[in-house]
């Protein structure tokens, strides 16, 4: 059988890369990508180790405790994210890598590795600067070795996409490539300055690192609506083909994002090995050498457990359908998608802190409400990534979920199951605060049948839908006139699909 090969390469493409000492980037990709969506994950266990002992109060102090920490967790994600989709904008210039490339690829990995270990000290000394200084350098020697990496592909340009290495504009493009992955180091060395005076104004200069991409984008889409469209340079056009900022890759979004799914469903069970295992001696003595007993007792920890990785398993199904309709995936949708991230990276905190306080009944109450929360906006970001895909369904998504689509009303239901489901919970606290517990679990359990039934339930509400409207006028005659009978309308999800 005659060997496949990819039509733009010359036969002997591959072999000759190989003996030149070229390989091509995907795998060191993928490497980069699990590596980085288990740092953006793991910055949540140090405010899941916040001490809480079972007899212990949830009063306004800890909640204080908490939220200050969430937050930080929560900025600390996204810069994350921004040095993630500074590295994807990268690898999108760069074609191929050498022995070279890979091993600078490693040290800018190594120096993003040690993120959670400054952010653990920010979060343990909140009053101290040296935390914020340490991670704010961190974040500096980031964006030197993604500047090295460019230097060095720059300079042997047979390492660059064919399209940037024949291009006569390639040092403009070194500029404007450099000036973008800078920016937030440059913030980032201002925040560390300001740590040594006033750290507080060192938080938000951090958080302009999140927010400058879009603001930049923001101010240039003002300016354009107040000057009118212009005529590109040559130069300018050039680079419009290598925008920084979209499309992104939809392969290392699904790629960076399974991997944040997989990271928050692998702690889960990590708590349960750590705090459900039973000591020897207790095991002896409270339960009188019955293992089985000991294990009984934590019952209703498995079942919060099971309750709370259908949810994480769920929304990466919703995250998978969704993308398995998505062609491309612009700076919004990107946007969207990480705040969707960093929600799904706190439900380990939420399930934690729900066990720790189980034998508290108003701190527990707490606790499902946070969840609720956490899945509530998680799952709203979810359904705002599609949203955002929608307003450019011609360019993001499939035709067959686009306004009108095959598919569409079912993505409409399977992304807006989660927000809804969890808001009535939420509202049921209020009201039956005695089974509000109850009420949570069953939403968890209760959820991947809802997910299995969800295509022929919403089948069911459209027929009923169309029952109350009654018969089309004109009857059968004039649905063949539209290009397709009665019954073949009725076999489509939407009333209008034929």
């Amino acid at each position: 059988m005659a060997e496949l090969r990819d039509p733009e390469r010359t036969p002997d493409t591959g072999d000759q890369d190989a003996d030149d000492g070229l390989q091509a980037s995907h795998r060191m990709l993928s490497f980069s990508d699990a590596l980085l969506s288990i740092i953006a994950t793991v910055m949540v266990l140090p405010v899941m180790h916040t001490k809480i002992c079972p007899d212990q109060r949830l009063d306004s102090s800890t909640q204080r405790l908490l939220a200050t920490r969430i937050a930080v967790y929560l900025m600390t994600f996204l810069i994350v994210t921004v040095a993630w989709a500074a590295h994807t904008r990268l690898f999108q210039v760069i074609g191929k890598a050498d022995d070279t490339l890979a091993l600078l690829n490693l040290v800018c990995m190594m120096t993003i590795t040690f993120l959670p270990y400054t952010f653990s000290l920010m979060v343990t000394f909140p009053a101290e600067p040296l935390g914020i200084f340490l991670f704010c350098m961190c974040v500096i020697a980031i964006g030197a070795a993604q500047a090295v990496i460019v230097g060095y592909a720059f300079h042997f340009p047979h390492l660059l996409d064919p399209r940037v290495a024949s291009s006569a504009h390639r040092a403009a493009l070194q500029r404007h490539l450099l000036g973008a992955l800078l920016r937030g180091p440059a913030l980032c060395l201002a925040a560390a300055l300001f740590s040594l005076l006033f750290f507080p104004v060192s938080y938000l200069l951090l958080v302009a690192v999140i927010i400058l991409p879009y603001i930049s984008k923001a101010t240039g889409w003002c300016w354009e609506r107040l000057r009118g469209p212009r005529e590109l340079p040559s130069q300018r056009r050039d680079l419009f083909h290598f925008d920084l900022y979209e499309p992104l890759s939809k392969e290392r979004v699904e790629a960076f994002s399974d991997g944040v799914y997989a990271i928050v469903a692998t702690l889960l069970i990590l708590d349960i090995c750590e705090d459900n295992v039973p000591e020897p001696a207790d095991v002896e003595g409270a339960f009188h050498g019955s293992l089985l007993a000991a294990l009984g007792a934590s019952g209703p920890r498995f079942l919060a457990y099971f309750g709370a990785f259908a949810t994480v398993g769920l929304l990466w199904f919703a995250h998978h359908s969704l993308f398995l309709h998505v062609r491309e995936a612009t700076q919004p949708m990107g946007a969207l998608n990480a705040l969707a991230l960093a929600f799904v990276g706190g439900l380990p905190l939420a399930y934690r802190q729900t066990s720790a306080l189980a034998r508290q009944p108003r701190e527990e109450l707490e606790s499902i409400r946070v969840s609720c929360a956490i899945i509530f906006l998680a799952g709203t970001f979810q359904f705002a990534t599609w949203t955002a895909a929608l307003l450019r369904a011609g360019e993001t998504l499939q035709p067959s979920v686009r306004f009108g689509g095959r598919e569409h009303a079912l993505m409409f239901a399977k992304l807006g199951l989660y927000p809804c489901a969890s808001l009535a919970v939420f509202a049921s606290t209020c009201f039956l605060s005695r089974f509000s517990t109850a009420i949570f679990h069953l939403m968890q359990i209760g959820a991947p049948c809802a997910f299995l039934l969800l295509r022929l339930l919403l089948r069911l509400a459209l027929a009923a839908l169309r029952g109350l409207q009654g018969p089309e006028p004109g009857g059968q005659g004039q649905g063949q006139a539209g290009g397709c009978s009665v019954e073949d309308a009725r076999a489509q999800l939407l009333p209008d699909s034929c």
